[in-house]
């Protein structure tokens, strides 16, 4: 009677201690997304500001009988290092949260520049002027606003630690290799219709530069995840995977800001803005839906508002964008190539094109 007392007791208290494991895990990774999620969206604050603060820097020159080159500055220089330091806030938060929660929060950086642009240009409007010069602005920030908190509320929750043998089992498995190999076609199909055929349409080239963000941001991931694991104390940096994923990031990080360069000679940088962000976000979430596999074991429910979220982040970029003023030609105040910066560019995610003639409509 004992044992079979004891038995039962033992079977009764089963139960509830898998179900606090699954809620403490469930928390965890709750936790993890906010984090990325928050770090995500100081980074692209912060490099909005940076983008903002340094153009403002060569406008001021430029009007000015100044002979300083701007990056004698301290107004460039605090603006580099806010951009190094939310560029380092957007990298960190790869390692915290799903690819698929991080890539569309660049719509963050679009709403802060719309915003951060109105008040640098400081035009005295009558209220009705400057309800009809910004009411797309600002129902394109409040539906990005609305688009935002559902990526974030209905994200995937998928949380896997970056060590060097589940990328390298994520890297050669089928799927994913199907899908580079596709890729890899398509690419050298626009690739030959770009430079053979003169097919400059800003589509073709802005697949192009999603093609290689889609790259940028999965290697981006393993290789955050898998530094902060070794400063957490489980080395990775003795795998070969991790080098190769480092030199496949830069690389493709390069080539994209060549040609982001191009397209930005050729059309208006708030068509670039929302075409790229639209394009390089729909590639980036399908790469790490298929390496990652973000959204195994999610829900339907869950999955549909996330795309939800994704299009009224969509629609929203596309009105913030669609308000500006059509640049006229003019010289740049600096060529984007020449600049010391070039790293400006080399964005994890896409959305940074936008700042070339931001404040050139002023």
């Amino acid at each position: 009677m004992d044992g079979a007392h004891s038995a039962t007791l033992q079977l009764q208290q089963l139960p509830p201690t898998s179900s606090a494991s699954s809620t403490s895990e469930g928390s965890f990774s709750y936790k993890e997304n906010l984090i990325g999620a928050l770090l995500a969206i100081f980074g692209h604050l912060v490099v909005s500001i940076a983008l903002n603060l340094q153009k403002y820097c060569h406008i001021r020159l430029a009007g000015s009988k100044d002979p300083r080159a701007y990056f004698k500055t301290k107004t460039w220089w605090l603006g580099l290092f806010l951009m190094l330091l939310g560029e380092l806030g957007v990298f960190a938060s790869y390692a915290f949260a799903p690819l698929s929660l991080i890539v569309p929060l660049s719509a963050v950086s679009v709403i802060a520049s719309s915003i951060i642009g109105i008040i640098f240009i400081k035009e005295k409007w009558k209220p009705k002027e400057f309800l009809r010069r910004y009411v797309l602005s600002f129902v394109g920030c409040g539906l990005a606003v609305v688009g935002t908190y559902l990526l974030v509320t209905f994200a995937p929750n998928s949380h896997e630690k970056m060590t060097g043998e589940n990328v390298t089992r994520h890297l050669v498995s089928w799927p994913f290799l199907l899908y580079v190999l596709v890729e890899i076609i398509l690419f050298c199909l626009l690739l030959y219709f770009y430079k053979e055929k003169n097919a400059n349409s800003i589509i073709v080239i802005l697949l192009l530069v999603a093609l290689l963000g889609s790259m940028t941001v999965v290697t981006v991931k393993a290789v955050a995840g898998m530094l902060v694991l070794s400063i957490q104390g489980n080395l990775q940096l003795d795998y070969p995977i991790f080098y190769v994923m480092f030199v496949c990031m830069v690389a493709t990080a390069v080539y994209q800001a060549a040609f982001l360069s191009q397209a930005s000679q050729m059309y208006d940088s708030s068509l670039i803005a929302s075409v790229g962000y639209i394009l390089s976000t729909t590639v980036a979430i399908t790469a790490g839906a298929i390496f990652y596999l973000d959204f195994i074991g999610e829900d339907v429910l869950h999955i549909c508002m996330f795309a939800l979220g994704c299009l009224i982040a969509f629609l929203g970029v596309f009105l913030i964008t669609r308000n500006r003023k059509k640049a006229i030609p003019f010289e740049p105040y600096i060529s984007m190539d020449a600049m010391p910066g070039n790293l400006l560019f080399k964005k994890y995610s896409n959305s940074k094109i936008h700042y070339v003639s931001q404040f050139a409509e002023a």
